[in-house]
């Protein structure tokens, strides 16, 4: 059984990767000339604006388009996006390998390894989205080494994950959450020094006061349900201080970089000694100095190592170097045993510090596959804490199960799943991550939901409550009845004094189409609809950084980006939004067609994603004739229409 289901997982991890080559070569195959960028995976035509050296001698070079007033399109490039940059028009020229660290409207910023050497007179250059073999190498190595384990804490760990034993609990923990977070009711929570204090400007409520305390009891797993809303980060953060208020060390992960950043954020304001793993372009900038790798780059003994490099590559210049006089017998020999010796000396200086910042970190922040083993050492943690953990496939979890004795996973298996290619892997079940066949398997035995949401108003949330939920959710008294109009700077009317409206285009000229390039879809007619309604809130006062607009389709999101021309509004696909929130969300669900099909939209778990961003106002808009043939959307046009939210394109 373990043997079969860790083959299985090794050889997903290698369909994904055939079926992820093969998208990057139909990619770089549809991606030339005029529409090379509306895949959204690469860049065309840049020059090099600024060079510089950073973060620990790595290149960093900013791009622009040549013509300076240029802005860039829409592109999937983001800071952390592993990148390839090549010279255009030149076919012999090399690729380098980096990392984006920023972007704005005219520029983005790259780190290389090395600087690039062109060689064209006035180069040019693309970048492209590139695959990250780093990461699943080391999924593959801890899928194999999990396997191979018949004995010790790591064994223990795969029995229970495995489902062959049940998961334990002690009872020791009961009181321990009692007596540092406070009760719910209160509107203030009380700072005592003596305690520890809170992360969250409001006290812990019932529900995550009961997820803390399950999971500070967990001999090997525990699981901490969070559906949109309910304060899981404040729940996580929380677990961890009370881990470290034990005398044990915590290791902090997530898929992704901005997940680890908001979990380092948040531990940072608690005032925990947390230190981030991983490269410095791939942290927000306001993080970067809690990056191991600055501040092994600011500590004075720095200095000396890089001293004896320096001196190091000097004597071995002087060794290799070509004089008129023969030097004495053994003289080259010596000069390059001193270079030898003082890089050993150099490297171990560097090793030292390394150990150093790790020891004196309670907990260590990392995304799943950045833990680098070679960096690491043998540093073994108490407790390993993933958050986000049903956005992710199994390989990745068990990377930090190699260093931890217990686990617990954080997320909502109710809203997206991992992201796979490949149909084969699909049909494998790769798409199940952990913590939803963990959920699956013991329920409640494990797994603890968090109840009260500080999100949405009341009506927003009853849908999807009462959908994915279980009808358990409870909005806290300060959103329950929130709207746009409680806003100082938005005037009452209709349109603010109400919490959500689905727009029914029907019988319209708002349909569908295949884009031209690519597979994706969009719908003109239906994209003038929703202009119209962010043209509505703006009149209304909703500020553009209040409002956001989301599709399942990336072509709608470009469309839309062009026809409402205005950069302060986000607007995104509805897996770029996950996570976030604003106080007005526009969806565009696209699909119009005669023969009734939703497409993806049939994974139910995204449209609960897109229909849990709002705060205040959700507007919703599609099709009616097409969305009432699958029974999840027939279910949500019932709701807007007994909650008197249905209205169509003509009113």
């Amino acid at each position: 059984m373990p043997l079969d289901h860790f083959q299985r997982l090794l050889r997903c991890l290698e369909l994904e990767a055939e079926a992820e080559a093969a998208e990057i070569v139909k990619r770089s195959q549809r991606a030339n000339g005029d529409g090379a960028e509306r895949s959204g995976v690469c860049l065309i035509g840049l020059t090099i604006r600024e060079e510089e050296t950073g973060f620990g001698g790595r290149a960093v070079l900013t791009l622009g388009k040549r013509d300076r007033r240029a802005e860039l399109p829409w592109t999937k490039l983001n800071s952390g996006s592993p990148i390839v940059l090549s010279e255009e028009q030149i076919a012999e020229s090399g690729a380098w390998r980096g990392v984006v660290t920023d972007r704005d409207r005219e520029t983005i910023t790259v780190v290389l390894a090395q600087s690039p050497e062109p060689i064209g007179d006035r180069p040019t250059f693309r970048l492209d989205l590139s695959s990250d073999e780093i990461s699943r190498d080391r999924q593959r190595a801890a899928i194999k080494q999990v396997a191979a384990a018949d004995s010790g804490r790591l064994a223990v760990l795969k029995r229970k994950l495995l489902g062959e034993e049940s998961p334990e609990f002690s009872t020791s923990s009961e009181s321990e959450i009692s007596r540092h977070a406070l009760a719910s009711g209160s509107d203030h929570p009380q700072r005592d020094a003596s305690a520890c204090r809170l992360t969250t400007d409001r006290p812990l409520d019932e529900s995550q006061r009961a997820a803390v305390t399950h999971a500070l009891a967990a001999k090997e797993v525990a699981i901490i349900h969070g559906p949109p809303g309910t304060g899981k980060t404040t729940a996580v953060v929380e677990l961890i201080r009370q881990t470290v208020r034990r005398g044990e060390r915590v290791l902090a992960c997530a898929p992704s970089n901005l997940a680890v950043d908001n979990l380092l954020e948040r531990l940072l304001a608690a005032d925990e000694r947390a230190i981030r793993i991983g490269h410095p372009a791939r942290v927000l900038p306001e993080l970067r100095e809690h990056t191991l790798d600055l501040q092994v780059a600011a500590n004075p003994d720095l200095k000396l190592a890089r001293e004896w490099t320096k001196q190091a590559w000097a004597l071995r210049r002087q060794a290799s170097k070509f004089t008129r006089t023969a030097p004495e017998r053994g003289a080259r020999r010596e000069q390059r045993d001193e270079a030898k010796r003082l890089l050993a000396d150099a490297r171990k200086m560097e090793e030292r510090l390394v150990a150093h910042l790790l020891d004196s970190a309670t907990v260590v922040c990392a995304t799943l596959t950045g833990l680098d083993d070679e960096l690491l050492g043998n540093l073994q943690f108490d407790l390993a804490v993933i958050d986000e953990a049903a956005q992710t496939t199994e390989p990745a979890c068990w990377i930090p199960l190699l260093r931890a004795k217990r686990l617990v996973l954080a997320g909502d298996h109710c809203q997206l799943p991992p992201t796979i290619l490949s149909g084969a892997a699909q049909r494998l079940g790769f798409d199940l991550s952990m913590m939803q066949r963990l959920v699956e398997q013991w329920g409640d035995v494990i797994s603890r939901q968090l109840t009260t949401q500080y999100r949405m108003h009341g009506q927003i949330m009853r849908f999807s409550s009462a959908e994915f939920y279980e009808s358990s959710l409870i909005a806290a008294d300060n959103v329950r009845e929130h709207l746009l109009s409680d806003l100082p700077h938005v005037a009452p009317g209709p349109l603010t004094q109400t919490a959500m409206q689905f727009i029914d285009t029907a019988g319209s000229d708002c349909v569908e189409q295949a884009e031209s390039e690519g597979s994706s879809r969009n719908n003109p007619g239906e994209a003038e609809v929703v202009a119209r309604q962010v043209a509505e809130l703006f009149a209304a006062g909703v500020a553009p950084s209040e409002i956001a607009v989301i599709t399942p389709y990336a072509a709608q999101a470009r469309l839309l980006r062009m026809l409402i021309g205005n950069g302060a509004i986000e607007i995104d696909t509805v897996d770029g939004f996950q996570g976030r929130e604003k106080e007005a969300i526009v969806i565009s669900l696209v699909r119009s067609n005669t023969t009734g099909e939703v497409g993806f939209l049939a994974d139910t778990r995204r449209t609960n994603v897109a229909l849990t961003r709002a705060r205040r106002k959700l507007i919703v808009i599609g099709d009616s004739s097409t969305l009432a043939n699958h029974e999840f959307y027939r279910r949500l046009l019932d709701y807007f229409e007994r909650e008197g939210a249905y209205a169509t394109v003509w009113d």
